[in-house]
């Protein structure tokens, strides 16, 4: 984030970031996820979800499969929001 840059602002970008991750599979996974919750996180939510952004499509893929553990750095409240996070296809 930058100095100038505002919070609402940082949220259509990291929105934009979670519906393009690369996979149509994470796409919809995290930017359902970030449609559905980041407009109630602050700064320091924003921060944990913009590294969170960072990891590898298949590393994050695995936690949310149940097929890897996030590590200590990573075993936050964003984190955990996102993995018990329910996706629900469009139309239902």
């Amino acid at each position: 984030m930058t100095k100038t840059e505002t919070i609402e602002n940082r949220r259509k970008r990291l929105r934009f970031r979670a519906w393009h991750r690369g996979t149509k599979e994470m796409d919809l996974l995290i930017g359902s996820f970030a449609d559905a919750h980041l407009s109630g996180f602050g700064r320091e939510q924003l921060d944990r979800f913009e590294a969170l952004l960072d990891v590898p499509e298949p590393v994050v893929y695995d936690w949310i499969l149940g097929r890897g553990q996030p590590p200590a750095d990573y075993d936050d409240d964003v984190t955990r929001l996102l993995l018990a996070f329910e996706f629900q296809p469009p139309g239902r």
